[in-house]
């Protein structure tokens, strides 16, 4: 409520300041005879005697309000009128001409005039108006504010659920690889490697927060692997890898709800073969998602360093070297060249 009344408050004072009309007419008595009237109803009046001169009032300086002359040499007001409500759509605009077609004046409210007045004018009448249309534009500004706060509490909403879901699905992942000796820690060094290796490539921070994801929950599929398998000391079978193998797609399917499409791809994709040689593999090359390549290496780099039950692990030396020997195959040349710029800084 607190917001709402913040919000109802700066809407109050951006309409309750003194607002400008801008008179666009060729007849310049016209136009002293509306500044005159106008002003001295509290109106901030400007004038401009063409359509060029009035597109340059409007860029410049806010514009509540625009009384325009449908005929004009050069464009014209009815020319004019879109152009307005385009690039200017909180500004109202009456139109004013001596024709009294009534033709024209459905197709300047068509064309989104908020109204339509006759020369000669009744001032009177001018005035009730541009009161009128001036209602209408606070009344819309009030309603277009209220509707961008309700956007944003439901964005601030959605983006907090979001965050505690992966924060549970996080913690499930933690959990199930603390149980496992030769996992635990698995999927955060994981993380560590490959926002390093993001940062080489110089990532976005938005694409860095969805390497994040998809790093830190990059083997949650593993969820449905059976254990006897996965920790299997000898060599596996061929159905045995490729029951591990199915993790990708269950962990892409678990997060699919919550997550957008960059972390599913990550998930999904981070065990593809850079030369498309990998295990029922689809796409290959600079169309597997960066994300993906990215964890690929990282995920790699882990493995070969931790102690697995078929082998024990390799020295970091040996492991580097081996992913470089991958380089072009296995992963990435590019994001190779980014690890090792990152290894022999870690390194040294």
């Amino acid at each position: 409520m607190k917001q709402a009344n913040a919000n109802e408050k700066s809407i109050e004072g951006m309409v309750s300041q003194r607002e400008t009309l801008l008179i666009v007419d060729d007849e310049a008595a016209i136009r002293k005879l509306l500044c005159q009237k106008l002003s001295r109803e509290g109106y901030q009046c400007e004038e401009a005697n063409t359509a060029e001169q009035a597109l340059n009032m409007l860029a410049t300086s806010p514009i509540a309000l625009v009384i325009l002359d449908i005929k004009m040499p050069g464009k014209s007001g009815i020319e004019l009128l879109p152009e307005i409500k385009s690039g200017y759509p909180d500004t109202a605009v009456i139109m004013a001409t001596a024709i009294t077609d009534v033709n024209v004046a459905i197709q300047c409210l068509k064309q989104g005039a908020d109204d339509y007045i006759c020369k000669p004018f009744n001032l009177e009448e001018l005035s009730l108006a541009v009161q009128r249309a001036l209602e209408k534009r606070r009344l819309q500004l009030k309603i277009k504010e209220y509707q961008q706060y309700l956007e944003d509490k439901v964005e601030e909403q959605t983006k907090e659920i979001r965050k505690l879901s992966l924060g549970a699905i996080e913690a499930l992942v933690s959990a199930l690889e603390a149980k496992d000796k030769y996992t635990g820690g698995h999927s955060r060094r994981v993380t560590e490697v490959a926002l390093a290796l993001g940062n080489e490539l110089g990532l976005s921070a938005e694409d860095m927060e969805d390497l994040r994801w998809g790093s830190l929950l990059h083997d949650v599929g593993k969820i449905a692997v059976d254990q006897l398998v996965q920790n299997k000391p000898g060599k596996l079978t061929r159905e045995e890898y490729e029951h591990i193998m199915t993790h990708t797609h269950i962990g892409a399917d678990i997060v699919q709800p919550i997550v957008d499409g960059k972390i599913i791809e990550t998930i999904e994709h981070h065990h593809d073969h850079y030369d498309g040689s990998g295990l029922h593999q689809v796409i290959a090359g600079n169309d597997i998602p960066l994300g993906a390549r990215i964890v690929a290496v990282a995920d790699a780099f882990d493995a070969m360093t931790s102690d697995r039950p078929y082998r024990s692990a390799m020295s970091i030396t040996e492991a580097i070297k081996e992913i470089k020997r991958c380089a072009g195959t296995q992963f990435d040349p590019d994001v190779v060249t980014a690890f090792l710029k990152t290894a022999k800084t870690a390194t040294k």
